[in-house]
């Protein structure tokens, strides 16, 4: 077995195929960023190993293929936890006789091996035993972790405890308090400039009333490069009478300059949807503005990205 190649040890060129690779994904093109991706993971890059088997999963709806078998077993070789789960998701024991050597099973083997490093302190590994214990359909000892995790510092256990919270978790005599405590943890993770919880945030405080605080956390979740910020900033600026949160004065140009900017860099259903639902707000001299504008914001940077979780669906 041939150890992992830490990101600052691969090649320029390779690292760099890597970034384009999980920017495609990133934006749902999954079968696009194959071939950069596995310039990475061939190198030796677990990561990309993990999302290897995740954009293959992906252009296959979901569906575990041999593909996606052969990439997440050659990331658990290396201890990814969620290649593991994802194993254990897929039935590898039980259809292909893919198990581990010591352990019962998937779920078990990444139990073993996340738990002395989450005692240590990791908090990514915190996170893991999260979705582990869930996986073990012991989500009272998950919940203990992610707290964890969350209060250790981590954004990303910090973003899924306040989605968490808002969407049910816990009990709260008002929903004006269950908004105030997944703002609280949605906060502390937007302000270390994790950007899902920027847009996540922005929405509970909509909800709480307090649109200029929302408003502000719209702009920063867009310049973050996150793709439902970006589209909330392009609306708002096309019709601010949408939504309270939408603090600005129109400006239909540059709301359809944002718009196309974003179906040119991401493309998808999605994207064109929302230019046909808004096209009747600009007339056809604006539209020619805007696009001569858009280029200002194609390919700004960060790239854009919807932020999918390192272990969804």
């Amino acid at each position: 077995m041939f150890l992992s190649l830490p990101v600052w040890a691969l090649e320029p060129e390779v690292q760099a195929a890597k970034e384009e690779g999980m920017r495609l994904y990133n934006i749902q093109h999954p079968t696009a960023a194959l071939p950069y991706l596995e310039q990475a993971a061939e190198a030796g890059d677990v990561e990309a190993m993990y999302y290897m088997g995740e954009a293959e999963r992906r252009q296959r709806m979901m569906n575990m293929t041999r593909a996606a078998l052969d990439w997440y077993l050659k990331a658990a070789e290396h201890g990814e936890p969620y290649a593991m789960l994802r194993l254990f998701q897929g039935g590898a024991c039980v259809a292909g006789d893919y198990c581990p050597e010591d352990a019962d099973g998937w779920r078990e083997q990444a139990l073993a091996e996340t738990l002395p490093k989450a005692e240590a302190g990791d908090t990514d590994a915190m996170l893991a035993l999260y979705h582990i214990y869930r996986l073990m359909d012991d989500s009272g000892d998950g919940q203990e972790w992610l707290e964890k995790a969350a209060e250790a510092g981590n954004p990303e256990a910090q973003t899924r405890l306040g989605m968490n919270i808002r969407g049910g978790q816990g009990w709260y005599f008002l929903e004006s308090r269950r908004l105030e405590a997944a703002e609280e943890w949605l906060r502390k993770a937007a302000e270390q400039g994790y950007v899902p919880a920027m847009d996540a945030l922005s929405a509970v405080l909509s909800n709480l009333e307090r649109y200029d605080e929302s408003w502000e956390w719209t702009i920063k979740s867009s310049e973050g490069g996150d793709v439902n910020g970006r589209k909330w900033l392009a609306s708002c600026y096309l019709n601010p009478d949408d939504s309270p949160r939408c603090k600005t004065d129109k400006k239909p140009v540059l709301g359809w300059a944002i718009l196309y900017a974003i179906n040119e860099e991401v493309g998808g259903d999605a994207s064109e949807l929302s230019m046909r639902l808004r096209r009747d707000q600009v007339t056809s001299e604006q539209r020619k503005e805007a696009e001569v504008l858009a280029d200002e914001w194609i390919n700004k940077q960060p790239p854009l990205s919807n932020f999918p979780p390192r272990f969804g669906f």
